[in-house]
C-alpha cells in the first residue's frame, strides 16, 4: 500500500490525545513543585509521596464506575466534563497557594483539590481509547492507540521540563493556573473537533447493554483483569522512578536546570517506546512479545540504574552517566507496555459497549499501583538512607508483568473485537 493510500490518524483523534496529555500534565505537575511545596508548606518526603499519588485515589476507587459512566453518558461528554473539572480544580489550587489560605489549612485544601483533580483526570482519560477507536479508520487504529499510549509520558515530560522554569519565575501557584488554561484550551478543541455523542450506548443496545450487564460482562471475564494487573505493575514502577527522579538528582547535587532537562528526557523516552510499540503492532508483532520485551527492558534498566554494593564514597555501582542511560532504557523499553495494553484492552473487552468499562478497570488497577508505589519507595529510601534498593521494586514488578504476558498470549478476543 502506498503512503498516499495508507489510512491516516484523523485530526479529531489528536484533539482526544491533547485531552489526555492535559490530564497527564495535571498528574505530573507535582514532582517539579515538590521542592517549592516543601519550602512554602513544610511538607516532608513521605507526605510529598502521598501528594504525588493522592490524585490516583479517585482512579483506584472509581475507575470502573467512571468507565461505566463514560459508556453510558457518551465518551465525548465524559472527556469534556473531566477537562472542566481539571480546569476549575487547578484554578482553585493556585488560589490556595497564592496566600488566600494559610498554614496547615492550605495543605488540607491542596490535598482535597488533588483528589478532585483525580476525578477530573479519570473522566478525561477513560473514554480516550474508545473515542480514538471510533474516530480512526481501519488500518490506522493500532498506530493511533500507540499514540494514545504516549499521553501519560508526554504530559509528564512536559510538566517536568516546563514546570521548574515556570515555578522559578512565578511560584507554584502560577504553575497551577497555567495548567488550568491548558485544560480549558483542550476542552475547547475537543468540543470543536470531535463529533457530538449521537446516541448513548445503553439506549442504542437496550437492556442488553444496561450498566449492570456491562459491569457483569467486564468483571466476569478473565482477560480484562489480566490486562489491568499488567497495567498496574507497569505504571507502579514507572511512576515511582520518574516521579522521584527530580528529588533523586536534587539530592545528588545536580543543578536545577540540568535536573529538569534530564528528568524530562528520561520521561520523554517513554513516548518513543509508545510510538515504536504502535508501529510494531501495526506490522504484526505479537502483543505478548512486545510486553515481554518491554518488561525485560524495565527489569534490566532498573537494576543497572539503582543497584550498588555499599554506601557513601565506598559504594560500588555503575558510573552516573551509565546509570542515567539505564533510566532512559527503562523508560523507553517500558513505553511498549501501555501501547500494547491499550490495544489489548480494546481487543479483550467483552463487547463494543464495554470498551470504556474495561479501560476503567485498567485505570483503576494502574492507579492503585501508582498510589502505593511512590510512598513505598520513598519509605524504603528513607529507611536505608538512599535509593539503592529501588531496583528490587522494579524487578519484582517486571517479573510479574512478564508472567502475565505469557498468559495473555493464550487468550483469544471476543467475537467482533479482534
Amino acid at each position: 500500500m502506498s503512503n498516499a493510500a495508507r489510512p491516516r490518524v484523523p485530526v479529531a483523534a489528536f484533539a482526544v490525545l491533547l485531552g489526555g496529555v492535559s490530564g497527564a500534565l495535571h498528574l505530573g505537575k507535582l514532582p517539579p513543585a515538590v521542592p517549592a511545596l516543601q519550602a512554602s508548606l513544610g511538607i516532608g518526603l513521605v507526605e510529598a509521596g502521598f501528594l504525588l499519588s493522592l490524585v490516583q485515589v479517585a482512579s483506584m476507587t472509581l475507575g470502573l464506575v467512571a468507565g461505566l459512566a463514560a459508556d453510558s453518558i457518551g465518551l465525548r461528554r465524559s472527556m469534556l466534563t473531566g477537562l472542566v473539572v481539571l480546569t476549575v480544580a487547578s484554578l482553585l489550587g493556585g488560589w490556595v497557594g497564592s496566600g488566600a489560605v494559610e498554614g496547615s489549612h492550605a495543605v488540607r485544601w491542596l490535598l482535597v483539590l488533588r483528589a478532585v483533580e483525580g476525578v477530573g483526570f479519570l473522566l478525561t482519560v477513560m473514554p480516550g481509547p474508545g473515542l480514538i477507536r471510533a474516530l480512526t479508520p481501519p488500518g490506522a487504529d493500532k498506530a493511533a492507540l500507540g499514540l494514545w499510549g504516549a499521553y501519560m509520558p508526554l504530559g509528564v515530560a512536559l510538566a517536568l521540563l516546563v514546570g521548574p522554569a515556570l515555578i522559578g519565575w512565578g511560584g507554584w501557584p502560577d504553575w497551577w493556573w497555567a495548567l488550568s488554561v491548558v485544560s480549558a484550551v483542550a476542552a475547547l478543541w475537543l468540543w470543536l473537533a470531535v463529533p457530538a455523542d449521537r446516541l448513548r450506548p445503553a439506549a442504542a443496545g437496550g437492556a442488553s447493554t444496561a450498566w449492570s450487564s456491562r459491569l457483569r460482562a467486564t468483571v466476569g471475564a478473565r482477560a480484562p483483569w489480566l490486562v489491568a494487573l499488567t497495567f498496574a505493575v507497569y505504571s507502579a514502577q514507572w511512576m515511582a522512578v520518574i516521579g522521584f527522579l527530580p528529588a533523586i538528582y536534587a539530592g545528588a547535587g545536580v543543578p536545577a536546570g540540568w535536573n529538569a532537562l534530564l528528568t524530562a528526557l528520561a520521561a520523554a523516552m517513554n513516548i518513543v517506546g509508545n510510538i515504536a510499540g504502535g508501529r510494531w503492532l501495526q506490522r504484526g508483532v505479537a502483543p505478548e512479545r512486545l510486553l515481554q520485551w518491554g518488561f525485560l527492558a524495565m527489569a534490566l534498566g532498573g537494576v543497572a540504574a539503582f543497584a550498588q554494593a555499599g554506601q557513601g564514597a565506598d559504594a560500588l555501582g555503575l558510573p552516573p552517566a551509565l546509570r542515567y542511560f539505564a533510566v532512559c532504557a527503562f523508560s523507553l523499553g517500558g513505553g511498549m507496555v501501555p501501547a500494547t495494553l491499550f490495544l489489548l484492552g480494546v481487543r479483550f473487552a467483552p463487547g463494543p459497549a464495554t470498551v470504556s468499562t474495561t479501560v476503567g478497570l485498567m485505570q483503576q488497577a494502574s492507579s492503585l499501583g501508582q498510589f502505593l508505589a511512590p510512598p513505598a519507595v520513598a519509605w524504603v529510601a528513607h529507611r536505608v538512607g538512599g535509593w539503592h534498593w529501588t531496583w528490587a521494586t522494579t524487578l519484582a514488578c517486571s517479573l510479574v508483568g512478564m508472567t502475565i504476558a505469557r498468559r495473555l498470549g493464550r487468550i483469544r478476543p471476543a467475537a467482533g473485537m479482534a
